[in-house]
């Protein structure tokens, strides 16, 4: 059976607001959208939502539930909820009553005027600085490096055409990164501003650990992007800069050694030189021998994707 809208929800530690936002989405999808499901992912929860989720699972079946055996992270959970997802259209959301479901209507809309995936954007976020600056760095950074020119890329209040995403691969910590994911893959993103609320029940579940673990990522979403088939490009080019950097170190010591301004190597910046150089010519066979990994590999040379196919 097939429906109008899935909404995918990941749920961990969430046992207070389950119910509340299960109703507040009911009423909002009955009256302006046409069949939908609603697809609750229990990350591994320690409390009783999974308990909720079942009771409610049981009570309609417009409700569907998936139990982790323990915490997988949010990537794991949207991975499965799209897979698992039967909608026309897919709505990410938290399940901690931030977002609005009062604002799904508005997400429609916006995906019909023609693109494959809208964001919503937490214009005036209820959160604490401790969140609030790192994500403001986060997407400065990444609108900088991808291109991609949306406020919010890390909000999980999403709507997309199933198509777009049904075999996205989603891991780690990508979840923070899918739209640039899509960007690369040719499909258009839009942004509306979205109603965010205060936390009401429980605690944040995301740490100062996430910077980290984001820049990473970061790296992944690179490599796998613009430089899938062509990592010579990113190795080589860095490689080159160290190793001229060393180069120019060491020619300077030795027109000093010339001059005879003394031994130079002695000194602590003959050892930087060598050491940039060294450094430089590791990346540099790093970037060919994954140039021989991906010229050899069945797909390394198919950095395309198919939207659909016509009297073929």
């Amino acid at each position: 059976m097939s429906f109008d809208v899935s909404v995918v929800i990941p749920v961990y530690n969430e046992k207070d607001t389950i119910k509340e936002l299960y109703g507040r989405i009911c009423r909002v999808l009955e009256r302006d959208a046409g069949s939908f499901e609603i697809v609750f992912i229990n990350d591994g929860s320690s409390d009783s939502s999974g308990d909720v989720i079942d009771e409610l699972a049981a009570s309609d079946k417009r409700v569907k539930a998936i139990h982790f055996s323990t915490n997988y992270g949010k990537s794991a959970a949207l991975d499965i909820g799209f897979r698992s997802a039967k909608g026309r259209f897919i709505i990410t959301m938290d399940a901690d009553l931030q977002d609005d479901p009062d604002e799904i209507p508005k997400l429609i809309v916006k995906l019909e005027e023609g693109f494959d995936c809208v964001s919503g954007w937490k214009r005036k976020r209820k959160d604490p600085i401790t969140k609030t600056l790192p994500s403001k760095l986060f997407n400065t950074v990444v609108r900088r490096i991808s291109g991609l020119d949306i406020h919010d890329i890390n909000c999980g209040f999403k709507i997309y055409r199933r198509e777009v995403v049904e075999d996205l691969p989603i891991y780690g910590e990508l979840h923070r990164y899918i739209p640039v994911l899509l960007k690369w893959r040719g499909f258009t993103i839009g942004e509306i501003p979205a109603v965010h609320h205060p936390r009401r029940f429980g605690r944040s579940k995301y740490g100062f650990r996430r910077i980290f673990k984001g820049f990473f990522d970061l790296l992944t979403v690179l490599i796998n992007t613009r430089y899938r088939t062509r990592p010579l490009h990113l190795f080589g080019f860095t490689g080159m800069f160290f190793g001229l950097l060393g180069f120019i170190i060491l020619l300077y010591l030795t027109i000093l050694w010339f001059m005879g301004k003394g031994p130079i190597g002695t000194r602590p910046l003959f050892f930087l030189g060598v050491l940039l150089i060294l450094f430089g010519g590791q990346l540099l066979s790093t970037g060919l021998i994954g140039e021989l990994i991906t010229r050899n590999s069945p797909d390394g040379n198919r950095d395309y994707y198919i939207t659909r196919t016509v009297n073929f």
